[in-house]
Parts: structure tokens; C-alpha cells; sequence
């Protein structure tokens, strides 16, 4: 059994414009100093570094070092779990490494590898090149086999005129928690990132009546529950991901979940974030509403939902919990009451945001992070 990772240690700085750690010497020396006198065995940088950076900053403290980037691909190793979700991983991981594919060649250069014409690497990295490329040509092909069937998939649902409910949110949201409650399914729930990779269609009912009245809002509907958005996500990670993002935003209703138990400077964050990712796919804003999640873990709730939807300026945002199963009737009479219209209202208070905001810093942890 593979020991839980911990973060022992973080260490921040606000600027990053140096060149030969990704931080500066001093603060280099300081993370040095630190390992020597710990069991840390891994540093986690929450940026985006060069091979050679990584080389530096390695070869000063003894230890491996990891930047943001390849954390979260890690991340998504250990929690795959379908077989398009590998795919979707694999295609992210040939992306991150293509860019960096000469200048590791450069660092790790022995006398077993040939010279070649632009110098000592050459011949090696032109091979790990192709290699990449012939790889990423074969996984888009089977990228693209799935996204047929889902497109076939998509069709037949089309055709039986069910309504389609999206949730989406950033990771840790409580998506897959309210996905369980509204179609009694079972699905892992998890504090941890990704703990959902792949996209997950289950039916559900508004209301149990059996009025024949009410027969229209008794009407079955199609909840979708997927991964989830994470802020300074790179773009190539969201190309990866661009089939099973596409699947799910193609609703007729989308309900972003934010969580209201976090910080305000938090949730603004995470808001905004998932916004950048909403924007760059050209989701039809009308189509999006607001919930706000885990209110159970909320005191003074009426405050805090008014504090919420002033910082976010959205307008009367519906507060639910799904451990307690507060608000989960308004969320069903509102989903009923924009299906079943001609068409839906126009969200004017929802932002158009061009990039995640309020991102001060960076911080640089130092933690003992072990493989899965």
C-alpha cells in the first residue's frame, strides 16, 4: 500500500524572473538547506519550469523536483480509470513532452549517444521526436474512434427528446456528490483532485407525482457528470480533454457549482477559472446557471449566499447541500421551469472573463509526494 504524500514545508516567493532555478538563488539555497535537515524526498513547484530548471534545482537539493504541470499529469495517472480517459492522459503527456524533448536530450547526453549533425543529441532526440509524434497520431486516431460513438451515443438520446442537465465546476466542486443524490447512483466521491476523469450519463425525475398535470415536469432527464476545471490549466491539457469538455457542455442546461464553504478570494478564483475555460470553448452563457454547493458547511448562511453572489455579481444564485439535501427542491422546480419554457433566460449578470484573476504570487512546496 503506497504511503499518503504530505506537505511538510511551503516556501513562497513573488517574484519568479530568474532563469537557473525558477526562483531565486537565495531562496534555492534556503529549500537546500531545508531538504538536508528533512526526509523530504520531492519538490512540487506551483509553476511552469524548463527541463533545465528542473536539472538546477535537482542537482542543488539532492532531490526530484516536479513543476505544476507535471504534478497534475501525475495526478490524472493515479486516478484514470476508462480507457478514454488513459487516452485523453497519454495525449496530454506527449504534449508536455514534445517542447522539452531536445533540451533534456542536451542535459542527459552520455558517450553512448551518437553525435550528429546539430551537435551531441541529436540522433537520440530525433528518434524520442518521431516516437512522440507517431504516438500522438495513433491516440488522436483513437480519440477520435471514441468521440464517433459518443457522437452516435448523443444522437440517440437526441432522438428520444430527453433534456440533457450538465454539472460542471472546478475540481472538488460537488459534482459527483450531487450527480449521486438526484440519480441514486454511487459513483466515488473524494476530497482529492480528478477524482472524475471521464463523463458519466445517468436518468433522473424532477418530481415523483404521478398527477397526470403534472405528467410534463415528471418527465425524465439526462444528468451528466464530468471532470473537473482547475485554474492556470494548460491548453494543451484542455485540447486533451476537448471531446469528453464538448460532450457535456452540449446540454440544454449547464449548472456550474461553486462551493460556498471556501473563501471568498477562493471561490472568485475557481469562478473565474472556470469561466476562462467556459469562454475559450464558446459555451452559449444563457444556458449557465449558478449553484452554489456545500452549504451544510456554512454558519449564517443567508450572509454568506448574499456575500457570494455580490463578490461573483451574480443574481439570487440557488444555495444547496447535498449531504443534507437542502435546496435540492428549488434546484428541481428551476431545472423544470427552464426545460419546459420556449426558451431560456438570458444570464446578463455572468462575466466574460478573458483569463483567471486575482492570482498573486506563487508558491513553491516543498512536500513528500510519492508516486501511485
Amino acid at each position: 500500500m503506497a504511503l499518503q504524500p504530505q506537505i511538510v514545508k511551503v516556501f513562497t516567493q513573488k517574484y519568479l524572473n530568474h532563469s537557473r532555478y525558477g526562483l531565486g538563488s537565495g531562496k534555492a539555497e534556503e529549500i537546500q538547506e531545508f531538504v538536508k535537515q528533512s526526509k523530504v524526498n520531492q519538490i512540487v513547484m506551483d509553476c511552469q519550469l524548463t527541463p533545465k530548471q528542473i536539472y538546477n534545482l535537482e542537482k542543488l537539493t539532492g532531490v526530484q523536483a516536479i513543476d505544476r504541470e507535471r504534478l497534475i499529469l501525475n495526478i490524472f495517472h493515479a486516478r484514470a480509470t476508462t480507457t478514454e480517459s488513459k487516452l485523453q492522459i497519454e495525449l496530454a503527456e506527449v504534449k508536455y513532452e514534445m517542447p522539452r524533448v531536445r533540451e533534456k536530450a542536451k542535459l542527459t547526453a552520455g558517450s553512448t549517444e551518437r553525435p550528429g549533425k546539430g551537435g551531441m543529441g541529436e540522433y537520440r532526440v530525433d528518434v524520442k521526436f518521431r516516437d512522440l509524434k507517431r504516438r500522438m497520431s495513433f491516440i488522436k486516431k483513437k480519440l477520435a474512434d471514441a468521440h464517433t460513438k459518443h457522437e452516435l451515443y448523443r444522437q440517440q438520446r437526441l432522438k428520444t427528446k430527453m433534456p440533457i442537465v450538465s454539472l460542471i465546476g472546478y475540481t472538488s466542486s460537488g459534482k459527483t456528490t450531487l450527480f449521486n443524490l438526484l440519480t441514486s447512483e454511487n459513483k466515488e466521491i473524494s476530497s482529492s483532485l480528478f477524482t472524475t476523469l471521464s463523463t458519466t450519463t445517468r436518468s433522473f425525475r424532477i418530481s415523483n407525482d404521478n398527477d397526470a398535470d403534472k405528467q410534463e415536469k415528471n418527465s425524465s432527464l439526462l444528468l451528466v457528470d464530468t471532470i473537473g476545471f482547475i485554474s492556470r490549466l494548460p491548453h494543451y491539457m484542455i485540447d486533451a480533454f476537448k471531446s469528453t469538455l464538448e460532450e457535456s457542455l452540449a446540454a440544454d442546461l449547464i449548472l456550474l457549482l461553486i462551493d460556498a464553504s471556501e473563501k471568498l478570494e477562493d471561490i472568485k478564483i475557481k469562478y473565474e477559472s472556470c469561466w476562462s475555460v467556459l469562454n475559450e470553448l464558446k459555451i452559449d452563457k444563457t444556458r449557465v446557471f449558478v449553484i452554489l454547493t456545500k452549504c451544510d458547511g456554512v454558519t449564517g448562511l443567508p450572509e454568506r449566499i448574499d456575500n457570494v453572489a455580490n463578490g461573483l455579481g451574480l443574481f439570487d444564485p440557488i444555495a444547496l447541500s447535498s449531504k443534507t439535501g437542502y435546496g435540492i427542491d428549488k434546484l428541481k422546480t428551476v431545472i423544470g421551469s427552464n426545460l419546459y419554457s420556449q426558451s431560456l433566460p438570458v444570464k446578463d449578470d455572468l462575466p466574460t472573463v478573458t483569463a483567471p484573476v486575482l492570482k498573486v504570487g506563487t508558491s513553491v512546496i516543498t512536500a513528500d509526494l510519492l508516486h501511485t
